[in-house]
Parts: C-alpha cells; sequence; structure tokens
C-alpha cells in the first residue's frame, strides 16, 4: 500500500496533469450546488423524487449528446463494445451510486446534519483502502499525510457545529455506510473509465439509477414530478450542472487521477458551502473555520505533489 519512490512528472505530463486539476476543481465547484438545488426541490418533491428527476433529465439530454459523439468517432475509431461483464459494472455503479445518495438522504432524518456530514466526508479513507485491497494501488506517505491532514480539516469544521446530547446511532451508521458505498462506487467508475468515455459511463449509470428510483418512488410516493417551474428548474440544475458537467468532469479525470485522489479533491465541497453562506447569506465565519480551510487546502496540495494522485501514462 505505500509506496516510498516519487518519480517526477514529465513537463508534457506536467501541463496535462494542472489542466486536469483545474477541471477537477471545476466540477467539485459546480458539484457544491447540488445541496441547494436539492434544498429547493425537496420543498415540493419527496428526495426519491428528486433523484429521479435528476437521472431521467440527465439521461434525457444525454441520448443526443452521445449519437453524435458515436457518429462524430466511427470514422476515426472502432466502436467501444459493451459485453456481459461491462454491463455488470455498470449495474454495480448504478446500485452503489443509488445506495450512496438514499443512505445519505435517510441519515440526515435520523441523526445531525453536523454528524452526517462529518462522516459521509470520510469517503477518502475507504476509497485509498478499497484501490489498495481491489485495484492494487499503492500511495505513498505523502499522499497519506495530504488525505490526513484534509480529513482533520473536515473534523475541525464539523466540530462547532457538534452539539452536547447524544445522537442517533442508526443515523450515524446510515451516514457512515454512504460513504463506503460512495468511495466503491467511484473506484467502479475507476475501472469503467479504463476503456469507457465519461459520456458513456455516464449515459449508462443515469439511465439505470433513472430506472431504479423510479421503481422506488413509483412503491412510495404518489407526485414523480415537479409542478411549478421554480421545481422544474431545480432538477434541472441538477441533472444538467449537476450531474452531467460536474460528475462529467471527475468521471473523466479518473483517467489520470487514482479515485482516491478524486474523492479527496471533493473534501473541498464543504468550504465551498461555507464561503458562499459567508458571500450570500452573510454568515460569519470563526477563526477556528478559516484554520480548518488552510488544514484542508494544505493538505490536498500536498496530496497533489505526490505521485500517487496520478495516474503515470507510459
Amino acid at each position: 500500500m505505500f509506496q516510498q519512490s516519487d518519480t517526477a512528472l514529465k513537463p508534457s505530463q506536467n501541463d496535462s496533469s494542472l489542466l486536469a486539476f483545474s477541471s477537477l476543481l471545476l466540477g467539485v465547484f459546480i458539484l457544491s450546488f447540488a445541496a441547494i438545488f436539492t434544498r429547493i426541490a425537496e420543498n415540493e418533491l419527496s428526495p426519491s423524487a428528486t433523484v429521479f428527476n435528476r437521472y431521467y433529465i440527465a439521461t434525457v439530454v444525454l441520448v443526443p449528446w452521445q449519437i453524435i459523439q458515436l457518429r462524430i468517432n466511427n470514422s476515426s475509431e472502432p466502436n467501444q463494445v459493451i459485453n456481459l461483464q461491462d454491463w455488470a459494472i455498470f449495474v454495480l455503479s448504478s446500485i452503489l451510486g443509488t445506495c450512496a445518495i438514499f443512505l445519505w438522504a435517510s441519515s440526515l432524518t435520523q441523526t445531525s446534519v453536523a454528524n452526517s456530514n462529518l462522516l459521509h466526508n470520510v469517503t477518502p479513507i475507504f476509497a485509498v483502502l478499497g484501490g489498495w485491497l481491489f485495484l492494487g494501488q499503492s500511495f505513498d506517505y505523502k499522499f497519506l499525510l495530504g488525505m490526513l491532514l484534509a480529513i482533520i480539516g473536515i473534523f475541525i469544521i464539523s466540530f462547532g457545529d457538534f452539539h452536547s446530547e447524544v445522537n442517533s446511532l442508526y443515523g450515524d451508521s446510515l451516514a457512515l455506510l454512504s460513504a463506503v458505498f460512495y468511495a466503491l462506487n467511484y473506484l467502479v467508475r475507476e475501472k469503467l473509465r479504463s476503456k469507457f468515455s465519461a459520456s458513456t459511463i455516464l449515459l449508462w449509470t443515469c439511465l439505470l439509477s433513472g430506472c431504479f428510483t423510479f421503481l422506488i418512488t413509483l412503491t412510495t410516493e404518489t407526485q414523480l414530478f415537479p409542478n411549478s417551474w421554480q421545481t422544474w428548474l431545480a432538477v434541472i440544475c441538477l441533472a444538467v450542472l449537476c450531474q452531467i458537467i460536474g460528475q462529467g468532469l471527475l468521471i473523466h479525470n479518473l483517467k489520470q487521477f487514482s479515485s482516491a485522489f478524486v474523492t479527496l479533491l471533493m473534501l473541498t465541497e464543504p468550504l465551498l458551502t461555507a464561503l458562499f453562506a459567508f458571500i450570500i447569506f452573510a454568515e460569519k465565519l470563526s477563526p477556528l473555520n478559516w484554520v480548518a480551510f488552510i488544514v484542508v487546502l494544505i493538505g490536498i496540495y500536498i496530496a497533489k505533489l505526490s505521485i500517487s494522485s496520478a495516474k503515470v501514462v507510459e
């Protein structure tokens, strides 16, 4: 699991790595708005209906885009054949992603937001363990130190929000389990990314996840679709901005960065949320918050310097 050598990347690789890192940051920035759009949609829809609309609208947008891509690439490269094993991996990714979202949503009804956020944000730990156990990945001490610093920073941010009363163990367990499913899903996506484009992965996982959430919503809820234009706008933004563009950028860069580093970078989401609240709602940030921000950013910077964060292409 540990790798002590730290080989320098070539200049051309450094340039592409910087571009990929910038697009990763853009993807995380876009995904930080997901909670806002979800909150708006849930004023009218249930969580399952909100997730269903997110998936099916994304599928509707991705289908013509995938057709155009296939026609463009037809003349230059052969079509990617999806065999039975690939279909099994697509189904697995869809199940893991759907479980992660519903466990996360359920934990918020059973425990405090602070506990749920904190436990859900330990995803990089499970991504590192999963990459080591299942994908044979190795991580040097620089990467592990950066991950540890970033997670400590998230603990500091969440510390001020904890209440003195004892929270529900059941809700905490759901939040922790959602982090496990989320990490496993990115490991599976990393496996898919070695063969398929990001748009192909998004299309089939959104389609399959949409089918799963449709069955769940149909059996538990009475309303599937929004009635007001505000809710329609919220779920469309969830689908196009967050699911297609945000998740698409993260999946696209799994070709160059490990799933462990991608999930680690997503620890900046709580920072962005806090900064948005500071700018938009004038919410005060304590000196402890600013210290936590610096610790998280230093941790991510150290992890980025590690060779373990990137996949070196010969």
